[in-house]
């Protein structure tokens, strides 16, 4: 578990991103992150999710028209997750 500055126990720190991005992470739940670029726009979402082997990050999209998150994939790194949505 890890504390954050309110003294809340969180489950999962949020995510580093490697090379320099016009991104940023946005806490959205104790496991989910909105992906947001310069201009405040979510893009997606980044969800830890634990994996025998160690984390693993699955880039999110929602889907209005169904009112559901649709899974873009599973990644090992982060920057992996994030680039699948910004291309995507």
């Amino acid at each position: 578990m890890t504390q954050t500055d309110a003294g809340l126990s969180l489950p999962f720190a949020t995510p580093m991103l490697g090379a320099p991005h016009r991104l940023r992470l946005v806490r959205a739940s104790s496991d989910l992150w909105r992906v947001v670029d310069a201009s405040g726009r979510a893009i997606g979402h980044l969800q830890v999710v634990a994996h025998p082997l160690g984390l693993r990050y699955r880039a999110r999209r929602y889907h209005a028209p169904t009112g559901r998150f649709r899974d873009l994939g599973d990644f090992w790194s982060s920057d992996d997750a994030v680039a699948c949505l910004r291309s995507s």
